[in-house]
């Protein structure tokens, strides 16, 4: 045991070192280490700055994502470089399908640029069929596609709602489940749009809900006919944006929950909540740091990721659903020759005391905490650490026209990645909860296909192995990489 702890310490102080190394070091869009300009070099004056094609969008929201403005001068030998960069941040802003950067030489040696986009369809009432289960494989494999366990209804987004790039969700479910919730972000509400701040707030309802891992790390569901799960939550969230790529946000938020009683007794699962009160009320706080400058935000090839954080649930230190989180994770890019791609990830995450309530145990198997041929199980732990390596080729890139007329779309693009992968992680849990998969070292690999279209949505399809001697197909459809 021991010797499992030392490898996992080890892990996570080597991941916040990394970490830190490259965050202590300039990164250029290029990637490449930023040296000191010799300012002995001929300059250019930037003598104009013409933005046309944004209708909805505010004009002062493209001026903020670009590193210069009229009236600047640039090295000539970095201009190239910096129009890049601008590009890029302009697009990354997830409002256009298009960004196009003209640079125009004047009479006067100086450059005026040209700057036209192309605006997305920012309105999305779409009705919604949704799984209550954590995968299609899960869904198809365990429940024979069971279409009673299905959530139905309307979820509607606006993700430019008055042209500053905010957005404002609402959802209508019904079925299953129920969830009534909206959501409204403005991350720049101030004149210098340096900050910005966040509101949500919601209300659901479960007809059954997980209780318990048995050993072999699937999921043990209560349910009973009604519903067995309330649940109502509100938040609040302040973010800081001084430059273009580093973010700190902090969340205050509370979460309501009031749980069938059986659930907390012997017969089920008594570390539920460690509690014997089957009603909680459950403070939140959270600060974090993300740092992102990517090609391309949504599938990047070249760039970097990271972020760090802390959290707080509850008021006390210990005992009851008291946690202190503390989490962090890193991706970089790397762009090579022939339409090649590598990205190395890694992400970690501690939870004191080491002692936690049933819901505070999710690990390995939830968000990025995750291990490609291990989908279909669930590893609980307070201390894990994962890493992974993925070599991408283009293979096909094309575009389909649209036979009718819209706006925002005139074609569908196509881009098709070859890949081969391998993750490895591990997940620290007290020996009392012990399952064949906790407390060990567990790879997977595999390969795959991304196809990335309109909006940079990515359908994924992996075929991957694991330590256990399983193999199998998985489907995904997602923004990301």
């Amino acid at each position: 045991m021991i010797k499992n702890h030392q490898y996992l310490i080890c892990f996570i102080v080597c991941f916040f070192q990394l970490q830190n190394i490259i965050a202590q070091s300039p990164i250029s869009t290029s990637g490449q280490k930023i040296t000191p300009l010799d300012t002995t070099e001929q300059k250019i004056i930037i003598s104009g700055i013409n933005i046309t094609g944004n209708k909805h969008t505010k004009t002062y929201i493209i001026e903020r994502e670009i590193p210069f403005k009229s009236g600047d001068s640039l090295l000539q030998k970095n201009l190239t470089a910096i129009l890049v960069q601008a590009k890029n941040q302009v697009y990354n802003t997830n409002l256009f399908t298009e960004v196009k950067f003209d640079s125009i030489p004047q009479l006067d040696s100086s450059l005026k640029i040209n700057i036209v986009v192309k605006e997305r369809w920012y309105i999305f009432p779409t009705p919604q069929f949704q799984l209550v289960d954590r995968s299609l494989n899960e869904w198809i494999k365990t429940y024979n596609a069971d279409l009673n366990r299905v959530v139905y209804g309307l979820k509607f987004a606006h993700y430019n709602f008055s042209g500053r790039r905010d957005q404002l969700r609402i959802y209508l479910l019904n079925g299953y489940a129920r969830n009534i919730s909206a959501s409204y972000s403005a991350p720049y509400s101030n004149k210098k749009l340096t900050e910005g701040f966040g509101v949500a707030a919601g209300f659901t309802q479960n007809r059954e809900i997980g209780y318990k891992l048995n050993y072999n790390n699937k999921i043990l569901n209560y349910k009973k006919n009604g519903f067995v799960s309330n649940n109502f939550n509100a938040a609040i969230g302040y973010s800081m944006r001084k430059g273009f790529f580093k973010t700190t946000n902090f969340s205050l938020g509370i979460n309501y929950f009031n749980i069938d009683d059986s659930i907390i007794t012997a017969k089920y699962n008594t570390s539920y909540f460690n509690s014997a009160n089957n009603k909680q009320f459950i403070p939140n706080f959270g600060v974090g740091i993300s740092y992102t400058n990517t090609d391309n935000n949504n599938y990047p090839q070249k760039g970097l990721i990271y972020s760090y954080g802390i959290s707080k649930r509850g008021l006390q230190f210990s005992g009851g659903i008291n946690s202190l989180s503390l989490s962090g994770s890193f991706a970089k890019f790397y762009k090579h020759k022939h339409n090649f791609f590598s990205i190395v990830q890694s992400s970690a995450m501690v939870k004191l005391p080491f002692e936690q309530a049933f819901i505070n145990r999710r690990a390995l198997g939830f968000g990025s905490l995750s291990l490609r041929g291990l989908e279909v199980y669930l590893i609980d732990g307070v201390a894990v650490g994962v890493a992974k390596y993925t070599l991408n080729k283009k293979v096909a890139e094309f575009k389909i026209p649209i036979p009718f007329k819209l706006k925002s779309l005139s074609h569908i693009p196509f881009k098709i990645f070859a890949k081969t992968y391998t993750d490895i992680g591990y997940s620290y849990l007290s020996k009392k909860y012990d399952s064949r998969l906790n407390n060990k070292l567990l790879y997977t690999g595999g390969f795959g296909i991304d196809v990335v279209t309109f909006y940079d949505i990515v359908f994924k399809v992996e075929y991957s192995f694991n330590q256990l001697g399983e193999k199998g197909l998985f489907l995904r459809g997602k923004g990301g990489y």
